[in-house]
């Protein structure tokens, strides 16, 4: 092949490129990391199970995530049944749309955008309050969270940037360090026999267990626990052979999870004894560190060198979360662009076929949502985190409801797919044990942000004024466009 032939050719691919993000960059593992980092494990773990345990139904957490689990998955089947018909990266807005109209996907993408981007808000906040307390432990030198906060987000707009094949690498290693030492102590304990008082497999997981105390509250921190996991389809379009990788991944990953969780809080329970882990994890959250619930038992099993290296991993458990939201917001934005919803321009891409405009748009929202706490001085955790954490939760929540509606109406119209237990039994199901999430969530929304109910109400009322917005600027954006055309 001459050199001209040579310059023709890569013209041509690079033409057919245009629009489009890498494909072939991702398999199952990959695309398993950033849904597992979305999860924050230790996170998730450390700041959820004491919560759970001391308010919620005691030695029965586990159980709870059993049962969001099985609601999750449940959704998953509908969920992976629409993706083997539509591959993009706006996921969730898509399938949406296809099954509920172009005005209910668009408005759902709103939802889905803002949802991302409040999480991620949410751990910049939590993620800057635990670096600098560790700067100043170990340094002597106290530098304001959002400092850290803004050079972080520099670093996270580079590796976003850098492609996707570079964000999978990182989240690799951080997401195996902190799964490692969370898994190993849980199967150190459970090889010994559990703690003061076994195992206690029955306290944990037996019916009588699993609806004692408030089971809603501990239900409600489970399902909260699984956010994260749908990002398998935003990722399609850079999936090796998507119409299999996508499915396997979004299967695993339900798994994984909540095998992950209902393991690690079982022996966490069975570390402090059934009988004394309520009163332990009242205490925990009580004395303003919640995270000694998990922390204590975990250096016990290890030596005193864990309690250093746990709020490190906690650190990089946040900064894997906060690179897999970038990029699964970047590419929501990217898809609106393509879509017309929002400014082409947000569809440019590098040479890595990363989605570099729509990283920049999404790396200065978070600059939006963050930087107004900082200058009005409020405490990065209990209102930065705890806010913006509920409101995603409460908004993914209402996008799994209207997917598993959307794929009912979709199977029904187009008859793509007739299997009964895939297009209709599975997601009616689903649709139901969503419902049943979001109502506990509205009734416990207060005790999720750890504010007072005024400001709950607010923040609540956020999620379906951002669908309502979306599905009116829709209308707007269409009609101008028939106007004119």
């Amino acid at each position: 092949m001459d050199s001209q032939t040579a310059v023709s050719t890569q013209t041509a691919q690079d033409a057919s490129m245009a629009g489009r993000l890498k494909p072939d960059s991702l398999g199952v593992l990959g695309i398993l990391f950033f849904v597992l980092s979305a999860q924050a494990p230790l996170t998730g773990i450390a700041g959820a199970v004491p919560i759970a345990v001391g308010i919620g139904n005691g030695a029965g957490v586990p159980a709870a995530y059993l049962a969001a689990g099985l609601v999750v998955l449940l959704f998953s089947v509908g969920f992976v049944a629409m993706g083997r018909h539509v591959v993009d990266a706006g996921a969730f807005y898509t399938y949406i749309g296809k099954g509920l109209g172009r005005h209910a996907g668009s408005g759902s993408a709103g939802v889905a955008l803002f949802a991302y981007c409040a999480v991620q808000a949410a751990m910049y906040g939590l993620y800057g309050a635990t670096v600098s307390g560790l700067v100043e432990y170990y340094g002597g030198v106290h530098v304001a969270w959002w400092v850290w906060t803004l050079v972080t987000m520099v670093i996270v707009q580079v590796l976003g940037a850098s492609g996707i094949e570079m964000g999978a690498r990182i989240l690799a290693v951080f997401v195996l360090a902190e799964f490692s030492i969370l898994i190993a102590f849980a199967f150190v304990t459970l090889v010994k026999g559990g703690g003061p008082a076994g195992l206690g497999f029955t306290d944990s997981f037996s019916p009588s267990a699993a609806l004692k105390g408030a089971p809603g509250v501990a239900l409600m921190f489970a399902v909260a626990s699984m956010f994260g996991f749908e990002a398998t389809a935003i990722y399609g379009e850079e999936a090796r052979e998507p119409r299999k990788t996508v499915p396997r991944a979004t299967y695993l990953s339900v798994a994984v999870v909540t095998g992950f969780f209902a393991f690690v809080s079982w022996m966490l329970i069975s570390a402090h004894g059934a009988s004394r882990a309520t009163a332990d994890a009242g205490r925990a959250l009580r004395s303003g560190d919640a995270t000694s619930f998990v922390f204590a038992p975990i250096a016990d099993v290890f030596g005193g060198w864990a309690n250093d290296v746990l709020p490190i991993l906690l650190a990089t458990s946040l900064f894997a979360g906060i690179l897999a939201f970038h990029n699964s917001a970047n590419r929501y934005l990217f898809s609106l662009g393509r879509e017309g919803l929002l400014p082409h321009g947000l569809t440019a891409i590098n040479r890595r076929h990363s989605p570099w405009a729509a990283g920049l748009a999404q790396t200065a929202i978070s600059v939006l949502l963050v930087m107004p706490f900082a200058i009005l001085g409020k405490d990065p955790v209990l209102t930065l985190f705890s806010w913006f954490s509920g409101v995603a939760v409460l908004g993914i929540m209402l996008l799994y409801f209207l997917t598993s509606v959307s794929v009912v109406m979709f199977f029904r119209r187009s008859g793509a797919d007739t299997r009964p237990w895939n297009t209709l039994i599975a997601p009616v199901l689903g649709v139901l044990g969503i419902a049943g999430a979001i109502w506990l969530i509205v009734e416990n929304f207060t005790t999720l942000i750890g504010g007072d109910r005024t400001t709950a109400i607010w923040l609540q009322a956020t999620v379906p004024a951002v669908l309502i917005l979306g599905v009116v600027a829709a209308r707007v954006t269409r009609d101008g466009a028939t106007a004119r055309g």
